[in-house]
């Protein structure tokens, strides 16, 4: 990914980790995660399944706890405020889900519009209307305002889904397998939609991926947890340029055939 010019504004760090781990009985899942997200930024997290990743996530988020270490969202310890600031803190993070999450009974409107006057209760339904619409029309989809999850492919309910997430105006996203059960060229499509979003919407960005065209194509930095901590963090040159044995098959698998 080409690496734009940096301000001291997008030194700023969104998401602070130190120290983090979490067991789950005897099991070690994170064992001393230090992880830092800047602002603008797109950071890549790459991993095998079962590595912890989306136990990180759920950390960031405040669905699970550490068990011990240091875990800031944009200035705030996410283990040490209360329900009510949490949730008012969840407003601020985007979660795009995998399977795009979408309400089957509602048509893409009804899905956009439910988290915002869920949310927004003072918005007038012509402001509600105009977020709907300026949201779809980021994504390319605003020809399906009307139209059921049911009537759209793969790809257009990944647009729909990061769209219904924009439409809170999030500072962070969290993009979880993005271009998961895609085909080659809508994989690229998400791509650019997820540094489009990025432009657009200013947003600081993870993205959980063991897709490496993704990573390469929407990264401007990369970090590989390996064995519980990230051990890997860079350019996407710079984290597959090694002779670790751990780092190379996870290469192999996806540009080898």
């Amino acid at each position: 990914m080409e690496q734009k010019k940096t301000t001291d504004r997008d030194q700023e760090k969104v998401i602070e980790v130190k120290g983090l781990y979490k067991s789950f009985g005897n099991y070690e899942v994170l064992k001393g995660v230090d992880l830092d997200l800047h602002r603008r930024e797109n950071l890549v997290v790459l991993g095998k399944s079962g590595t912890g990743k989306s136990v990180l996530i759920k950390i960031l988020v405040g669905l699970l706890s550490p068990d011990e270490g240091e875990v800031k969202v944009l200035g705030q310890h996410v283990d040490q405020i209360s329900y009510k600031e949490l949730l008012a803190l969840r407003l601020k993070v985007g979660f795009s889900f995998q399977n795009s999450a979408l309400y089957d009974s509602m048509t893409v409107r009804q899905n956009l519009e439910f988290p915002l006057v869920r949310n927004q209760r003072k918005l007038t339904k012509g402001e509600v209307n105009q977020a709907v619409e300026r949201v779809l029309d980021a994504v390319g989809l605003l020809q399906t305002i009307n139209q059921m999850p049911s009537e759209l492919s793969g790809g257009q309910r990944k647009r729909v889904g990061i769209a219904r997430t924009l439409i809170l105006q999030p500072e962070v996203m969290l993009y979880d397998e993005p271009t998961a059960g895609l085909d080659p060229i809508t994989c690229l499509e998400i791509n650019s939609l997820i540094n489009e979003v990025q432009e657009r919407f200013h947003t600081s960005s993870i993205v959980i991926t063991h897709d490496l065209t993704c990573a390469k194509a929407v990264g401007n930095r990369v970090a590989m947890l390996l064995d519980g901590k990230f051990e890997r963090q860079g350019t996407f040159e710079e984290v597959f340029n090694t002779s670790d044995e751990r780092v190379k098959p996870f290469y192999d698998y996806n540009f080898i055939q």
